[in-house]
């Protein structure tokens, strides 16, 4: 049996699929993920399962649905008895190695009250070694370098952090207080590969994992003004006719004080010319990831490694950006889900784009398969692989299921003031398929459903037209279906006999 190849998995933090494939590509230079485009295989409707960062990662490198790890908040522990993609690539003699944050929560049963890891919810998952300390709120390496280079960078004590962002000048346009040479992303890139470097000769598992395009929406020079906002196009507007109360509450009160430095958190305030700027500067931190993504690239292309390195891209879940005035991802909406994902390396067709319905939970399955690793029965994901060779499962799901939680434990939230709900009931589900999404709220409020065939941006209602209603009764049978088909299958496959 042939050897595994090395995995290089990277996850960029709130990239928007349209950047890779869609109306925001070309814009700002993106010749690493064009080149992986075409030398692997791209999968074009991919969406998270769960949102925001935590719950999404922790989708992601189980192969849960959220409704089976729990994690379903920032914060939000994953049991431990739950197997992860680097657990079980331990298992087959892997040893995964993590540049970078995952974004879980450490069980508090196998903890003691005062231990450290209880608060903070950036925690590698289980199973990896974290080699680089560069968490977001707590990236205490960066810090040091920062320090080093006689930066100014603070403690990273609650809201200290937000302070490395702050900007060198006035307006959303300026550049940060550090160099390009000592941003977050450059940082981190330079780590992995000193340590990557050192594995050249032997076989590595990494995970890298960037911060950036996430806000704050500062960068350094060039990167801050590489873009023209005169070339980025206006986000998408708001539909017509009666608002859904999840709009209400969502612009009920300040939410998005992260978006920029010195931002009053009302998006129904910016102007236009403020939300240009904006994305412009989104496009510009995403050109700036590319760019040390390229780096990479071109180290495993001089170090020989590059053919038997399985080389995976996609984000952790979608940004809003403006969209019909939303920003962020604490969202139901399909620019907050929709992630791209592309792969290259042994085994993947060249140049192939793939349409079919898929989601996160999807990469841990394929992964450890392409790993020659056993997939653990409870995983709610299918490998790729059919697709990557070239030929389409003929029962594939075709189905994404995404899951938000709107509330907070002891401290409510603006949905749960603006609606009236309780810390149970403050969430959503969201299904799609090829056609149709459906959203299924809880608390008894209503649907919304779209066709995203003639509104990709999920912006008209349809849920009230008769077509829609049957539409809505469909997709609800689908969903139960398949919370009844994936409900923790960890043990529930097993029979005791004699």
């Amino acid at each position: 049996m042939a050897e595994a190849p090395n995995l290089l998995l990277v996850t960029l933090d709130q990239l928007r699929a349209d950047v890779v494939f869609g109306a925001l590509h070309g814009i700002a230079p993106t010749p690493a993920l064009d080149r992986l485009r075409a030398e692997g295989v791209s999968f074009t409707q991919c969406f998270t399962a769960a949102a925001p960062c935590g719950p999404a990662r922790a989708s992601l490198l189980t192969g849960l649905y959220a409704f089976n790890h729990r994690g379903v908040r920032n914060g939000a522990p994953v049991a431990s008895h739950h197997a992860t993609l680097a657990t079980e690539l331990r298992k087959a003699g892997r040893e995964p190695l993590l540049f970078g944050y995952c974004d879980m929560a450490a069980d508090p049963t196998d903890r003691a009250p005062a231990d450290p890891d209880l608060r903070s919810y950036e925690l590698p998952a289980r199973g990896f070694r974290e080699v680089v300390e560069m968490r977001f709120e707590a990236p205490m390496a960066w810090i040091g370098h920062l320090r080093a280079k006689g930066y100014d960078a603070p403690a990273p004590q609650p809201a200290r952090w937000f302070d490395l962002y702050r900007p060198a000048g006035e307006g959303i346009r300026a550049p940060a207080l550090y160099r390009a040479e000592d941003s977050d992303t450059a940082f981190l890139t330079d780590r992995t590969l000193e340590a990557l470097d050192a594995r050249r000769d032997g076989r590595w598992v990494a995970h890298l994992t960037y911060i950036r395009p996430h806000p704050p929406l500062v960068a350094p020079e060039p990167w801050s003004r590489l873009v023209d906002a005169a070339a980025v196009p206006p986000p998408a507007p708001a539909a017509d006719g009666p608002a859904h109360p999840f709009r209400a509450a969502w612009f009920s009160e300040p939410a998005q004080h992260g978006l920029f430095w010195g931002f009053d958190g009302r998006c129904d305030r910016l102007t236009a010319a403020q939300v240009a700027d904006l994305r412009a500067v989104y496009l510009g931190l995403v050109a700036e990831v590319d760019h040390h993504l390229g780096r990479v690239l071109d180290w495993l292309d001089a170090t020989g490694q590059a053919d038997h390195t399985l080389v995976v891209v996609l984000s952790d879940h979608g940004e809003m950006l403006g969209d019909q005035g939303y920003w962020g991802k604490d969202n139901v909406l399909a620019a907050a889900h929709h992630a791209p994902l592309v792969l290259r390396g042994p085994g993947v067709a060249a140049g192939r784009s793939i349409d079919a319905v898929i989601s996160s939970v999807d990469v841990a399955p394929t992964l450890l398969d392409l790993m020659g690793a056993p997939v653990p029965a409870a995983m709610d994901g299918s490998t790729l692989r059919p697709f990557l060779q070239g030929r389409a499962p003929a029962d594939w799901r075709g189905l994404a299921l995404t899951e938000i939680d709107l509330a907070e434990p002891g401290a409510p939230t603006r949905f749960q003031r603006a609606l009236g709900l309780g810390s149970l009931t403050a969430n959503a589900a969201i299904l799609r398929d090829a056609t149709h999404t459906l959203v299924h709220f809880n608390g008894g409020l209503p649907p919304m459903l779209f066709d995203r065939r003639a509104d990709p941006g999920e912006s008209a209602n349809l849920a009230d037209t008769p077509e829609g209603a049957a539409q809505v009764a469909r997709l609800r049978a689908r969903m139960i279906d398949l919370r009844m088909t994936r409900a923790d299958r960890r043990l529930t496959h097993l029979a005791q006999t004699e």
